[in-house]
């Protein structure tokens, strides 16, 4: 199957079986979005959002996490992974928020990525989110199904996979389709123990494809 064939074939399946697609993080503003997003890093979303409605409670903008110390940051995140880099990266992150962008989470990558815990991937997650960026966020799930189902090609990095899947993906769909393969790789295509039989992909993936090939032999 060429490339071009297997993204049409994808594409038009998630189009119709999931047209509508979100983040599974809980927020009401783009603060909450950023803070969320930062410590989603090597968490499940499910953790977060148990984690996060006191906290938000307790500092709902950018000035009011300003003010807090790390100790008290920590005090309610201590459940998320790393949770001592995590306190430090909210505490600098919201009084850079205030001092350099009024208290304003920034749309341009480049300017959140100076953020203290803002990578290029958290850049992107909220970029797509709140402004529908035209960009493609790659996390362990889009990394790893990009590759499984043959999306992408000899990608190492997760800076290859983007770009790949920038360049094969209509740009109007990349905000949709980051949702897309996240969820597919949360819920079907996971990590151990894909789940083939209900997949409704597996005809056009390149994985499903090689499994049975070997089974046939």
């Amino acid at each position: 199957m060429r490339l071009k064939e297997r993204y049409e074939a994808i594409i038009a399946y998630f189009q119709e079986s999931m047209p509508v697609a979100e983040s599974e993080l809980d927020f009401r503003t783009p603060f909450e979005l950023l803070v969320a997003v930062v410590l989603s890093a090597q968490c499940t979303d499910k953790r977060v959002n148990m984690t996060t409605p006191a906290l938000f409670e307790a500092y709902p903008t950018a000035e009011a996490m300003a003010e807090a110390s790390v100790e008290e940051i920590y005090g309610y995140i201590k459940s998320i992974s790393y949770p001592n880099n995590k306190a430090k990266h909210l505490a600098a992150m919201s009084r850079m928020l205030v001092e350099e962008f009024g208290g304003e989470v920034p749309s341009d990558r480049e300017q959140l990525q100076r953020l203290p815990g803002v990578g290029r991937k958290t850049a992107n997650v909220v970029g797509a989110v709140l402004w529908q960026k035209e960009v493609m966020p790659v996390d362990t799930h889009v990394f790893r199904v990009s590759a499984r189902i043959g999306l992408t090609r000899n990608a190492k990095t997760p800076l290859q996979t983007e770009l790949q899947l920038e360049k094969n993906i209509p740009s109007h769909l990349l905000p949709i389709a980051h949702h897309w393969l996240i969820l597919h790789g949360r819920y079907v295509c996971t990590a151990r123990s894909p789940k083939c039989v209900e997949c409704g992909i597996s005809e056009w993936c390149k994985y499903f494809s090689t499994k049975k090939t070997k089974n046939q032999l």
